[in-house]
């Protein structure tokens, strides 16, 4: 949000809340600098607010509006230390739909086997979300030869990076309605609870809503932080879940230097499955399935 954004928002939020009569009982903010006028005049006029943060490290919009929220609810894990520093600060986790839960080893067959992957190999599903990763996608161009030597491969290449794909269909290889060579290509899948359900192991960037998609499924994951958005939050998220063993990580730049390293990585991955259950088990720990509830409580609590 540049100067005038800034000031448009003001003006904007000014005038939708100068009327008592139309004032909010409390404020929401989910964070970033669209809420920052928001949170100034909410302020002025003596709203409370709330605020949510998704990610490990705040952004410097809702590190500025921490200071005056009614409270401070976090998607990530909070330590002692820092709660009793901030009676304010809240660990709620970040709501994700009902439908990001573990499956069972029975279901997890049943998923591998709807959509058409061989149910006694290892899936491995990558995504870049739903718009895609174009390095994700090269990485996965180089090594797929490779990979598909040891397991299958779900591949989301995302809507704005599908059409420079197009050439891995080569890969998908049908028998009528019999999938021959175990790799899958989707421009979006609108099931991704039961893909990623299916999987053995994930390989996705690292924003902090798919990180509690893959924690409320206990997956086993391999994290690739998009390392060019400002204030170096996914590296900042993979960092904590590499430091507390929930989350292998690789780097976007050394991958794109050596897509070898990634194929390393989802080798070991799939040749340890005690090393990914204990990781399942640690990023498991980042889940709150009571996310939502746990925020409207708090919503209405304070208002």
């Amino acid at each position: 949000m540049g100067f005038f954004g800034f000031t448009a928002g003001l003006i904007t939020t000014f005038f939708r809340l100068v009327r008592k009569s139309s004032r909010p009982d409390i404020i929401f903010l989910k964070g970033g600098y669209v809420c920052l006028p928001v949170g100034i005049i909410a302020k002025l006029f003596h709203i409370p607010y709330i605020i949510h943060e998704s990610d490990v490290v705040a952004g410097l919009a809702n590190r500025i509006l921490m200071k005056k929220a009614k409270k401070v609810a976090f998607g990530m894990p909070l330590s002692e230390e820092v709660l009793a520093k901030h009676p304010n600060y809240i660990w709620t986790g970040i709501p994700v739909g009902p439908e990001f839960k573990p499956v069972s080893p029975t279901k997890q067959l049943s998923l591998k086997k709807a959509f058409s992957f061989n149910p006694d190999k290892p899936l491995v599903v990558i995504t870049g979300g739903s718009q895609g990763s174009e390095n994700l996608n090269n990485a996965t161009r180089a090594i797929l030869p490779d990979l598909l030597k040891f397991a299958s491969v779900g591949l989301i290449a995302g809507r704005k990076h599908y059409e420079g794909m197009v050439d891995l269909k080569k890969y998908e290889n049908w028998d009528h309605a019999s999938l021959e060579s175990n790799f899958r290509m989707w421009e979006f899948n609108t099931t991704m609870d039961e893909l990623m359900g299916a999987a053995d192991i994930i390989v996705s960037r690292a924003g902090a809503t798919t990180i509690a998609e893959m924690a409320g499924l206990k997956k086993a994951t391999i994290l690739v932080p998009f390392e060019r958005l400002p204030g170096g939050h996914q590296q900042k998220n993979a960092a904590r879940l590499e430091e507390t063993h929930a989350a292998l990580v690789v780097s976007d730049m050394q991958m794109v230097e050596n897509p070898q390293i990634l194929l390393d990585q989802i080798h070991h991955l799939v040749k340890s499955p005690r090393l990914r259950a204990d990781m399942a088990d640690k990023l498991a720990e980042e889940a709150r399935s009571d996310a939502a509830k746990r925020l409207a409580d708090i919503i209405l609590e304070e208002a």
